[in-house]
């Protein structure tokens, strides 16, 4: 299987490959249009910041290429965010894999903290990326933008108000969490998406 890590100038591309070697699956790190779209499969993660993100995949032309892309891809992060329509960081139009606009957390109390940042468990998850997983399986957050709950939600998480934890639409799959970052939990969820 030939596994395509998605590199442009967003961070994080290392530490989904060192969870990767982890599980035993070598991958490629690569911004090669042709590499990318040959893939089995491909991760496109990020941290980062989604306007000047959005202007560099439209300059190299990733942005046409991920959303032709018709083998499995997993968003991470910032991958789920582009992969949305719009987001409010930037005001910045973005991929529209999915129809949904990406939101800033408004804290609605003082112990609200933004970024949301760390462990967090998930409701009503469905579908195969969860297979294995319980609600009660912690994952790691760190976000300071978050996509409400829609059609295409596939876990539900409950932070300052219930957000998208993950989506799924066709063979696109995205989640708000890192689960490079979130150790057993992750680590199962990551092999689910390399056995779709």
């Amino acid at each position: 299987m030939e596994l395509a890590i998605i590199k442009y100038n967003a961070g994080n591309i290392y530490s989904v490959d060192y969870a990767l070697k982890r599980l035993g699956v070598p991958a490629i790190i690569t911004s090669d249009k042709e590499q990318i779209a040959k893939a089995d499969k491909v991760i496109f993660p990020g941290v980062g910041e989604a306007s000047t993100t959005m202007d560099h995949l439209r300059e190299s032309g990733l942005d046409k290429l991920i959303v032709d892309l018709k083998q499995p891809v997993l968003g991470v992060c910032l991958g789920m965010q582009l992969l949305c329509r719009y987001s409010e960081e930037g005001d910045t139009n973005c991929l529209g894999v999915f129809d949904a606009e990406v939101k800033q957390f408004n804290p609605q109390k003082h112990e609200d903290k933004v970024p949301h940042m760390g462990w967090n468990n998930f409701t009503e998850i469905k579908g195969c990326l969860f297979e294995g997983l319980k609600p009660e399986d912690y994952v790691y957050f760190v976000h300071s933008f978050y996509v409400p709950v829609n059609e295409h939600a596939v876990a539900i998480t409950d932070y300052i108000f219930p957000f998208s934890a993950a989506l799924q639409k066709n063979n696109f799959y995205a989640t708000q969490f890192h689960p490079e970052k979130s150790g057993k939990a992750g680590a199962r969820i990551l092999k689910n998406f390399l056995d779709l």
